[in-house]
């Protein structure tokens, strides 16, 4: 085995760590559904059911692409979507004023800030991907 294929093996592992854990957090958003409604509710998220329902799509649609490599570059759209939103909305952590709280939601802030970096970094990767079905 060659270096490129080590390399493409690796990469379809990252894939599979990446799609799966936004698939998982999708599938969790209709599985927890009315919790995670009464928290956006209380965060002031209008439709707090269905705006769970719909970022739980963003989320499965978006894990799947960068699992399958399915266009990865519309996965990527919605998965920034999904980040952006819900980071401004809900884990806006510069309005609380309880400091453990407020830690708790700029840890969240940050790490949506980082993967809508790695994000952004995937589309310099040139298409189609190794082993994708798209």
């Amino acid at each position: 085995m060659d270096l490129l294929q080590i390399l493409q093996i690796l990469f379809l592992i990252g894939r599979i760590i990446v799609g799966g854990y936004f698939l998982m957090a999708g599938f969790n958003h209709f599985k927890n559904a009315n919790m995670m409604a009464g928290y956006a509710q209380a965060k002031g998220t209008p439709s707090p059911k269905l705006a769970i329902l719909g970022t739980g799509v963003l989320l499965v649609l978006g894990g799947a692409s960068f699992l399958l490599g399915y266009h990865p570059t519309i996965g990527t759209g919605l998965l920034i979507l999904f980040l952006l939103g819900v980071s401004f909305k809900i884990h806006n952590f510069w309005t609380i004023a309880d400091p453990q709280a407020r830690m708790n939601e700029q840890a969240h802030f940050g790490k949506n800030v980082v993967m809508i970096g790695f994000l952004l970094m995937t589309l310099m990767i040139l298409r189609p991907w190794p082993f994708s079905l798209g």
